[in-house]
């Protein structure tokens, strides 16, 4: 499979949470680390996802925001993954910030480069993703 997506995560689900409309699934990507994303029930039916199957997480890395260590701010965002910053590409208009997490996996995140020296970024400086849960695409091979 070829995606435009920076960000792909492959793991299997660990914990579903139904609703009339949409469900939440959770997929383990590694260490600690998890994901949860927003699907509607019929993609959830469509895709035969369960507990233990294993899936793809598509994340572009626009959709990632990014946090310094120490803010106060409480998001509603699901997803808050902390690592540490492993380059900052920088260019005339934004940056791209690798993270490394604890648990083996990167995030890739396009934000402003004024973004990125506000925030301090440079490789080994503690980072927060934050991610929006109806931003994670699932996919399961065909």
């Amino acid at each position: 499979m070829k995606v435009s997506a920076r960000n792909i995560f492959k793991g299997p689900i660990s914990a579903i949470k139904t609703g009339i409309v949409n469900a939440e699934v959770a997929v383990s990507i590694g260490g600690n680390d998890s994901l949860v994303a927003v699907v509607t029930m019929e993609s959830l039916n469509a895709l035969e996802l369960k507990t233990g199957k294993d899936v793809v997480a598509l994340v572009k890395a626009p959709w990632v925001m990014l946090m310094s260590e120490g803010s106060d701010i409480r998001l509603s965002a699901r997803n808050s993954l902390t690592g540490t910053v492993k380059s900052v590409e920088v260019g005339t208009v934004n940056a791209e910030v690798s993270i490394s997490l604890p648990g083996g996996s990167e995030v890739a995140s396009v934000v402003t480069k004024e973004a990125a020296a506000e925030l301090g970024l440079r490789p080994g400086v503690p980072v927060t993703a934050v991610i929006k849960a109806s931003n994670v695409i699932l996919g399961v091979p065909a």
